[in-house]
């Protein structure tokens, strides 16, 4: 079809009829002259076998070179493929945006569709299944390492490559792990804006490859029966204050984590059933701990000091808080282990070993150790499970602890709960 059919001067002299009607220009672009006179450009074209048209404004204030440039544009985009109508609307969101997006900056918003803004929505979207100083960390990791970089730029324009590069200098100081809990926490926020239709992919995922494994750090801990012996004798000659050397003590009995154990509180203790019921805030359950006869005559004696106030093992400083978790750590160092040899953490790989080999049941020792199921629903219901099998496994960890302090020659009893 021809195009650019008539000179100006149809169009300036074209007069108004009963009815609307339209020059045509050529190639889809007509003017259409209005009943009351005035002069409007229209582009009419086909796209998806359906019929648009698109306003080029009013003649004379856009002239009939301007008109057909515009319409000159509209025909390059629709050869392709693209639809210059919705073109035109997807500009005119993106000015109303931007206007948007400068007001939320002057009261401190992040923009809106930017990084900050979606990684905003899918952290209040898990707040009610993430723990608050759990929430907070992740909110510092991104606000220190991603927020600076991709925080203002619109989530859907984010390539792999910036990513990466934030990343990369976690890498390069060896702080791996978080480096992947970042990168993590990164691709959960593009998992959220795909669901909700910010974006079509996650950039993150490839960068994930490119973050070396984490080494895993064993803690370190003694294991064989007479260096286990030694330890506890020199336990015993402690000359710390009397809390710190019942702790010490506890230790190896209980063989719970050693910020659990620190922070024991009174109210957990059932001297009737002989058990400890503390909550385990790392795997989120309530656990039982059996206590052996060993361990309730030390936490007798701890209950006549400290029974008076919340904590079994509070702090010297009289401030209502519980010992500090150094305090084990230090009492180790000076009785000359060095936490390349002994660890409070340690006395439980001494158990699990020690345990392991003397042929208790591999499941008994996990749930004693309150390595919990990831299921919190089968967690819950679980809690006493081997419970028999463990009261008996306690009891009989207890004696044997007491034949090594004693130096005595001691062969790794069997299990006899079955």
């Amino acid at each position: 079809m021809a195009k650019n059919l008539n000179k100006d001067a149809v169009y300036k002299t074209a007069k108004p009829k009963e009815k609307d009607y339209t020059i045509n220009d050529g190639e889809c672009l007509v003017l259409l002259v209005k009943a009351t006179g005035s002069k409007l450009w229209r582009f009419i074209y086909r796209i998806n076998g359906k019929q648009n048209r698109l306003s080029f404004g009013s003649y004379p204030e856009t002239t009939l070179e301007s008109a057909r440039r515009k319409a000159e544009d509209a025909r390059q985009q629709l050869a392709d493929g693209i639809d210059p109508s919705e073109l035109r609307k997807q500009h005119k969101e993106k000015v109303k945006q931007d206007i948007l997006n400068q007001e939320r900056t002057k009261i401190g918003l992040p923009a809106l569709n930017s990084f900050c803004h979606v990684a905003e929505l899918w952290l209040k979207s898990i707040e009610h299944q993430t723990k608050p100083q759990t929430r907070i960390k992740k909110i510092s990791r991104l606000k220190n390492y991603a927020y600076p970089t991709v925080g203002n730029r619109p989530i859907n324009e984010i390539k792999s490559a910036e990513i990466y590069m934030l990343i990369k200098p976690l890498i390069e100081e060896a702080k791996l792990e978080t480096a992947h809990r970042l990168h993590n926490e990164i691709s959960s926020v593009f998992s959220y804006a795909i669901v909700h239709s910010f974006t079509d992919y996650d950039p993150a995922q490839p960068v994930g490859k490119q973050i070396p494994a984490q080494r895993v750090k064993h803690r370190a801990a003694i294991i064989d029966p007479k260096q286990v012996g030694q330890l506890l004798r020199d336990i015993e000659n402690y000359n710390g204050t009397f809390v710190v050397q019942q702790a010490l003590k506890l230790s190896p009995l209980l063989f719970q984590r050693p910020g659990e154990t620190r922070q024991m509180l009174w109210t957990d203790i059932d001297f009737e059933a002989n058990e400890w019921r503390p909550f385990i805030s790392k795997t989120d359950f309530h656990h039982i701990v059996p206590l052996s006869i060993q361990a309730i005559e030390l936490l007798r004696k701890l209950h006549t000091l400290t029974s008076h106030q919340q904590f079994v093992f509070p702090s010297v400083r009289a401030n209502g808080k519980p010992m500090s978790d150094g305090t084990i750590n230090s009492a180790l160092k000076k009785l000359g282990y060095a936490s390349d040899v002994m660890t409070p953490h340690g006395f439980r790989t001494t158990a699990s070993t020690l345990l392991n080999e003397q042929g208790w049941t591999p499941d008994a020792i996990e749930r004693q150790l309150a390595h919990a199921p990831r299921d919190h629903v089968r967690a819950a219901y679980n809690r006493a499970q081997y419970l028999e099998e463990r009261r008996k496994m306690m009891q009989a960890w207890a004696d044997y602890l007491d034949k090594l302090k004693a130096g005595a020659e001691v062969l790794p009893f069997k299990n006899q709960a079955g």
